[in-house]
């Protein structure tokens, strides 16, 4: 099975998560992109099955799943707090992420770190669409069907740069529109955080 070439992700500002949705798994796309969202093809795909704990999620370079990327893997087990570590191919940390319970019961807030000792904090960019969202959850019946509100994230250094940006966008499979800017000191974010975090947001959001 050919693998992808991931060489088109070194610097780019923009990519796609592309979500698909079947009764066994799910499958996640990453996709670069350029200043007008025109995609470009492939370089990494995970899929996992639908009732699998969600503790590990790796990302391959080829649609056989052989050739591992990039993963995200959670220190702990069952932790609704659980910080996870985002690993290289070899296993090698490159970053890390979690998820700020306390603050996320009225906004959902996520933490996260690289080991050039960079912390972003990002936050649901609209307060009204994170209550919405909570008050949907919790209506009987309804609360079951996928929420209908988009709702898109932004990651702050604590210079007030935006280092990561997550745009929810309305289509027949969920589909994420990722920014990752350079900063004006040429520093970016490393890709396969970015996309272990805009994975993250779509399958931890409600742990």
């Amino acid at each position: 099975m050919t693998a992808m070439d991931t060489t088109s992700a070194q610097g780019a500002a923009h990519f796609t998560v592309r979500q698909k949705l079947t009764l066994m798994v799910n499958r996640y796309e990453i996709r670069p992109a350029d200043a007008s969202w025109t995609e470009g093809e492939p370089i990494a795909v995970a899929q996992q099955k639908r009732m699998a704990f969600k503790e590990q999620v790796t990302f391959y370079a080829d649609a056989a799943r052989t050739q591992p990327v990039f993963s995200f893997k959670a220190r702990k087990r069952i932790d609704l707090g659980a910080t996870y570590d985002v690993l290289d191919a070899a296993g090698a940390p490159i970053g890390w992420f979690r998820k700020d319970f306390g603050k996320s019961l009225l906004r959902s807030t996520w933490h996260i770190g690289t080991p050039d000792g960079l912390e972003a904090v990002g936050t649901e960019r609209n307060q009204g669409i994170a209550i919405l969202r909570r008050v949907w959850e919790f209506i009987p019946v309804v609360g079951d069907i996928p929420v209908p509100f988009l709702f898109h994230f932004d990651f702050t250094a604590p210079d007030g740069s935006i280092v990561l940006s997550s745009v929810r966008k309305r289509s027949l499979r969920d589909r994420y529109e990722v920014s990752v800017p350079r900063q004006p000191n040429g520093w970016q974010l490393d890709w396969r955080v970015a996309m272990a975090m805009s994975v993250a947001l779509d399958a931890l959001q409600s742990r």
